[in-house]
């Protein structure tokens, strides 16, 4: 008999999964893979800032990472945690990770005055 505790940990809701398509532009496979890797990357469901500058760096190898992956962090970090969950994370590098970085930077400064 299978354990039903394990099966949903592995997949994201549904909820999520509709949520992220309308307001990003990855598809159901790209989410999935996301979220594959954001379990094994992060086994407790949330990303510290820490985690996310490693992966922000990956993304933006030439721009500077650091304070502009604090920045993000801190925008995106809706119930003011410390961390961010899959869904504010994923939002989080669709909206800086499309168009230009200038065009990434005026966005992401000029929607949290």
């Amino acid at each position: 008999q299978p354990k039903m505790g394990n099966a949903k940990s592995s997949a994201m809701s549904k909820e999520i999964l509709e949520d992220l398509k309308l307001n990003t532009k990855f598809s159901e496979n790209e989410l999935s893979q996301w979220y594959e890797n954001f379990q094994k990357q992060c086994p407790s469901g949330r990303i510290t800032p820490e985690e996310f500058k490693k992966i922000y760096e990956r993304f933006f190898p030439d721009s500077d990472a650091t304070s502009y992956a604090q920045h993000v962090f801190r925008s995106f970090d809706q119930n003011d945690d410390g961390t961010l969950d899959f869904k504010e994370y994923i939002i989080a590098l669709h909206m800086t990770s499309t168009g230009k970085t200038e065009r990434k930077l005026e966005w992401a400064f000029s929607l949290f005055d």
